[in-house]
């Protein structure tokens, strides 16, 4: 076969070398596996792209995050955030592990019913909240997290139609020293809308106040904006506990805590950007047993998600074609795209090789298969000169990426599970044309007539 002729580029080769911050670029990673099974065995079976979860991964890393809290504090409780993840067989894996459920929608809250969770175990948060939602909820006994004034008086409406008190807790917000602040969600308390909310729902005399719910943000790297937030929730308890005389039980402090992902914008490597999950919980668990009065140990509720899941998740992706661009930068063309690794958009993936590839690398940019000029993985990579076929594991990438991929040009591809002992699961098929046009209806007279 002829080999195609490419215009020579003349550019500045820096692979390999230390940058100001001390991280060596250009190196290559390999992975030949994922928790012993060959990437070149999954694809051969599973196609490309392939996402591969790992058991293994993701059970350590829980039990890691539950020794963290549950070591420094008595009285803890593991919420799994459904809309990180949603996969069936991730949540029976976390439920297993003793995680009750958060869900924020009336179709979270029926797909971890289905999955055998009893409505008492079931947070259920979120802005909205149909109105036949909070009467199953309330039904069921499930921990409603009240968002607004609106909805007192939806839930005031289902406590008059079922003739019992419902127990409820507040969503709340307030300035703990992230920006942008997350005051979209709750009542805030700086502004004395929290404890209006405590009000409202005292002098409704239907409702019963027994906990607190705030989630300060997402991906957060300071570990003393949860010592504010923990701070502010128990002098607000305190003040509804003396005042309107209700006992808060709870303090679901929500989530939001960073896996070890390289978010765009941070030079230095996650190792060393990202705190520890026990730098967490040490500042959520001191300030609690610092600030608590005697002999009162109200639950901690943590719905962590991201910090859980990530970093147990892969995308086996090959590449399709390479080019070199009007700049002079090499590019490639991979069949995995943003429709299916949304998070793309924020992250710098830990991009791994099947196998040592010969060359010298170079700046390179890594684009998606779609038809869409945003369809970019990453356009800030140094690599060697890769082939047609050659495979790349994307990591971490266990977090929102298939709850918030898409059907989008391309049909979104199958999920797999490496078990404990190396078995694999297919977890998730991948999609069909016949799974896409189910839900369409063409009307007869818009049917195209077959041509002869």
């Amino acid at each position: 076969m002829t080999e195609q002729y490419e215009k020579p580029v003349i550019t500045l080769l820096k692979s390999g070398l230390m940058n100001k911050f001390g991280t060596l670029v250009g190196l290559q990673k390999i992975r030949k596996d994922i928790d012993g099974v060959l990437i070149e065995e999954l694809v051969n079976k599973y196609r490309s792209p392939l996402f591969v979860f790992s058991e293994k991964k993701l059970r350590e890393k829980f039990r890691e995050f539950k020794n963290a809290f549950s070591l420094r504090y008595p009285n803890v409780e593991f919420s799994w955030s459904y809309k990180t993840n949603y996969l069936d067989a991730i949540c029976a894996i976390l439920h297993s592990e003793g995680e009750t459920a958060e869900v924020v929608s009336e179709f979270e809250y029926d797909k971890a019913r289905r999955l055998g969770i009893p409505g008492e175990k079931i947070i259920y948060n979120g802005p909205f909240k149909p109105i036949e939602s909070l009467k199953k909820a309330a039904e069921e006994g499930a921990r409603i997290n009240i968002d607004h004034f609106e909805e007192i008086s939806d839930l005031e409406k289902v406590s008059e139609e079922l003739s019992k008190t419902i127990n409820v807790a507040i969503r709340v917000n307030m300035d703990t020293g992230i920006h942008p602040q997350w005051s979209r969600f709750g009542f805030n308390i700086e502004n004395g809308q929290a404890w209006s909310a405590a009000k409202r729902i005292f002098s409704g005399g239907k409702l019963k106040l027994n906990g607190l719910h705030c989630h300060i943000g997402t991906f957060i790297l300071e570990p003393n904006a949860y010592k504010n937030e923990v701070k502010k929730m128990i002098d607000l308890a305190y003040r509804i506990e003396d005042e309107l005389g209700f006992k808060i039980e709870y303090f679901d402090i929500g989530g939001g805590f960073p896996s070890k992902n390289r978010l765009r914008g941070l030079y230095m490597p996650p190792e060393i950007s990202i705190p520890s999950i026990d730098q967490f919980a040490e500042s959520v668990c001191d300030t609690l047993l610092t600030n608590l009065r005697p002999n009162d140990y109200p639950k901690l509720i943590i719905e962590s998600g991201r910090a859980i899941v990530d970093e147990a998740g892969f995308l086996i992706a090959t590449v399709h074609a390479s080019k070199r661009l009007p700049d002079g930068k090499r590019a490639y063309i991979i069949d995995a795209g943003v429709n299916i690794l949304f998070t793309a958009f924020w992250y710098h993936f830990n991009i791994e090789f099947d196998r040592i590839i010969e060359g010298v690398a170079e700046p390179s940019i890594l684009y998606g298969p779609l038809c869409m000029n945003i369809d970019v993985i990453d356009d800030h990579l140094n690599l060697p000169p890769l082939t047609r076929g050659t495979k790349l594991v994307i990591s971490p990438v266990g977090a929102y990426n298939t709850t918030q991929w898409m059907q989008f040009i391309r049909y979104r591809p199958n999920v797999v599970l490496v078990g404990i002992n190396g078995e694999v699961d297919l977890i998730r098929k991948a999609e069909t044309l016949e799974n896409i046009i189910e839900q369409e209806y063409l009307p007869e007279r818009l049917k195209i007539k077959t041509y002869e």
